[in-house]
Parts: C-alpha cells; sequence; structure tokens
C-alpha cells in the first residue's frame, strides 16, 4: 500500500514537474515573440523617423525657394516703381 501511494505521489510531482517545464518553455517562447515585436516596431519608428525628417528638410527648402523668389519678385516690382 505504501508502495501505491509512493508511486502515485511520484506520477503526481512528474507531472507537476512536466506541466511547469511546459509553461516555462511557453513562456520563454512568448518572450521571444515579444522582444522580436519590440524590436520590429523600433525599426519601424525610426524608418519614419527619418522619412519624417527628409519630408521636413525638403519641405524647408522649398519654402526657402518662395521666400527667394518672393523677395526677388518684391525687389524687381520696388525698382519698377522707383523708375
Amino acid at each position: 500500500m505504501r508502495k501505491i501511494v509512493l508511486a502515485a505521489a511520484v506520477a503526481g510531482s512528474a507531472f507537476a514537474l512536466a506541466a511547469c517545464s511546459e509553461t516555462a518553455d511557453s513562456a520563454a517562447d512568448t518572450a521571444d515573440a515579444m522582444a522580436a515585436d519590440v524590436e520590429a516596431n523600433t525599426e519601424a519608428a525610426a524608418d519614419v523617423a527619418g522619412e519624417a525628417a527628409d519630408t521636413v528638410a525638403e519641405v524647408a527648402g522649398e519654402a526657402a525657394d518662395t521666400v527667394a523668389e518672393a523677395a526677388d519678385e518684391a525687389a524687381a516690382a520696388a525698382e519698377a516703381v522707383a523708375e
């Protein structure tokens, strides 16, 4: 009778360890997936920020060109009025 109880206890412990091991593996897989997601999101955010910076630089350059053209036109108009 004692051997049966002892065998049942050992079997229960083995099942418990197996369940914990499976849970640990699942947790490790989940952590790896989360880390990959964070890395991908970080790279995507960096790409978006780079594209935004490029767009801002392009728009600023166009604005500077427009201002320079307007200044040239205003100077030409003022010169025409002065004559």
